[in-house]
């Protein structure tokens, strides 16, 4: 049983104990459901017999930035690691709902006035997939590639650096990512990967690549041409980019439209609400 806990968490637990109760409800998967724990003077029994002594709880409790997972003996490891490939630090951030990756400090999804669970359903209605194959650049948590496949016939999901695996394992929220049958998993820079897709192959692309400072690569005319070359015609493009209203985001999103639309994206459409844009083949 994979036991993850947040500050969250924590504090529910040591709240309960503080109140006297000998039970109580929380969630040990960061918020995905609720489990019956055990309290004691010694610490948090837990449904399969481990144990949690307070000292660990009271721990996670004052680490408001990090998730710890639970070892079998009790203890608690923070689900964090660094990538010699990249030179990355990633470590998992909880919130209230799903938790986020940060890599190198930085959040993958959108904390503020929303979820990471809520962000990934926000680009998949703005790519809006029925059916049919989606390609999907940058796995991260494997959020959007989970949604995805609920809709699609096949998921296809490109990640740079195996080394976001170590975080993988350990997030509740995506484990469906390790066994959902619809879902292909490819690890490998995309714009070397994309080339090697079959030319109009998929009717859904959703482009969610790190910020443009470290992935500049990802924003270029030649890879939104390959993206435009495997997607099928009337195919459609959701490209996330942040915050368009920003002055920084109204400046990325006219230079990465003029690129889609000079190698053949039509209705290059900006969608403020999910943070990039849609366009079309």
């Amino acid at each position: 049983m994979l036991v993850v806990l947040s500050h969250y968490q924590a504090a529910s637990l040591l709240l309960a104990r503080r109140d006297g109760q000998t039970s109580a409800h929380v969630s040990l998967d960061l918020n995905l459901s609720t489990s019956v724990v055990r309290l004691d003077e010694a610490g948090v029994g837990l449904p399969d017999g481990r144990r949690l002594p307070w000292s660990a709880v009271e721990a996670i409790a004052e680490s408001p930035n990090a998730c710890f997972v639970v070892s079998d003996n009790g203890g608690i490891e923070k689900v964090q690691t660094y990538s010699e490939a990249t030179g990355r630090h990633y470590s998992l951030y909880p919130t209230a709902n799903a938790p986020t990756m940060l890599v190198s400090g930085l959040p993958m999804h959108r904390i503020k006035d929303t979820d990471p669970h809520q962000d990934t359903l926000a680009k998949l209605r703005a790519a809006a997939p029925r059916g049919g194959r989606v390609l999907d650049i940058c796995t991260g948590l494997g959020y959007t590639a989970i949604a995805a496949a609920e809709v699609a016939k096949a998921v296809i999901t490109i990640e740079l650096d195996p080394a976001t695996e170590a975080i993988v394992q350990r997030n509740p929220w995506s484990q469906a990512l390790l066994t959902h049958p619809r879902i292909t998993r490819v690890f490998g820079d995309a714009c070397q990967e994309v080339p090697h897709l079959e030319t109009a192959s998929f009717s859904r692309v959703i482009h969610d690549p790190p910020a443009f400072a470290l992935a500049g690569e990802l924003y270029s005319a030649d890879f939104y041409a390959e993206l435009y070359r495997v997607l099928k015609p009337g195919g459609r493009l959701f490209h996330y980019l942040g915050d368009l209203r920003s002055p920084s985001g109204s400046r990325l999103w006219r230079g990465v439209a003029e690129r889609l639309r000079r190698v053949g994206f039509q209705q290059v459409t900006p969608k403020p609400e999910a943070f990039g844009l849609v366009a079309s083949k």
